[in-house]
């Protein structure tokens, strides 16, 4: 028989796991609507990802004859993936049961292992556009993943620590302290947040024009539910990514699990957080121009010198 408040942690469990994968898309949409108000149109507002889903969900899968069971599979894995990154980040409570396995190395381990497989998939038709692609989001991640580790270790030597939850309780339930090494990192970070989630200056999200595409160009020969799954997989991506920086610099409002008095108040500082995450998102990409695709290492080279340059302040100053 479980206890009272081993079933409190499962119930609090499940509501995160319904909300990131609910809210995931909704995000997405906000930050769309952000980018329509700053270029003063109306916008296909906050919910055309959801009518996006329900459409591909309804269609008939287009699926090669030379396509592997890799190429199948592809999509539920890259899935299955981000919703387990976005569930096992704290984001309305520090102690749930999936908290064990919020190790940051752990999570850049899912992050990975969802780039191998879809970089694979790209390769996996033999379309000259695929493995253009792939090639691509490999040359991106193999200069993001060290830097988001060195983002990750700064606040890991703080807290000392590489639980995402006992980072968070550091921060959170500590006196109010500035950390000029976290500073470095929180830039370094929005940066690793731009480039790993097909943003602009690294990437266009929006566009389908061959020289300049990355993630879209390792996704033309899916659709219907595949499709939908890998845009559901990329909208749990970018919240996941706002979680960590949540997690990592605004910690402040998380709850105990069986505090059901304050989960209106700790669902209420989420919205808030992430409302201003995704209008801060909208209006850096309305800011800057896509670089070319070999200006990505001199972007991402800078983004690791920030997150090293995080851990010698922390070292030299302990700051």
């Amino acid at each position: 028989m479980r206890n009272p408040e081993q079933i409190l942690g499962i119930i609090f469990q499940l509501t995160q796991l319904l909300l990131v994968v609910l809210a995931a898309p909704l995000l997405t949409g906000w930050v769309g609507q952000c980018q329509a108000w700053l270029q003063n149109r109306s916008g296909a507002g906050l919910l055309q990802p959801y009518r996006v889903l329900n459409k591909l969900f309804h269609k008939d899968a287009v699926i090669a004859d030379n396509a592997s069971w890799l190429f199948r599979i592809t999509p539920y894995i890259v899935f299955g993936c981000m919703w387990l990154a976005a569930a096992i980040i704290p984001i309305i409570a520090v102690d749930l049961p999936f908290s064990r396995a919020a190790d940051v190395i752990a999570l850049v381990g899912v992050f990975a292992l969802a780039r191998m497989f879809i970089a694979l998939a790209a390769m996996d038709i033999g379309t000259s556009f695929g493995s253009m692609g792939a090639r691509r989001e490999m040359l991106v991640s193999f200069l993001a993943e060290p830097a988001l580790l060195m983002v990750l270790f700064t606040a890991s030597l703080i807290s000392q620590s590489t639980q995402l939850t006992h980072i968070v309780a550091t921060f959170a339930h500590h006196q109010f302290i500035l950390y000029p090494s976290l500073a470095f990192a929180g830039i370094a970070f929005v940066m690793i947040l731009l480039a790993e989630n097909a943003r602009i200056p690294v990437d266009n999200p929006s566009t389908h024009l061959e020289l300049t595409m990355i993630h879209e160009a390792m996704i033309l020969e899916y659709s219907a539910r595949h499709l939908a799954l890998i845009e559901w997989a990329s909208s749990l991506k970018l919240f996941a990514y706002l979680s960590v920086g949540i997690a990592l610099f605004l910690p402040h409002g998380m709850i105990e699990v069986g505090n059901w008095a304050g989960l209106p108040w700790a669902l209420g500082l989420l919205c808030g957080k992430m409302l201003l995450a995704g209008a801060g998102l909208a209006l850096l990409e309305a800011l800057m121009a896509k670089m070319r695709i070999f200006r990505a290492p001199e972007f991402l080279g800078t983004a690791f010198l920030l997150g090293v340059l995080g851990l010698l302040i922390h070292f030299l100053l302990g700051a």
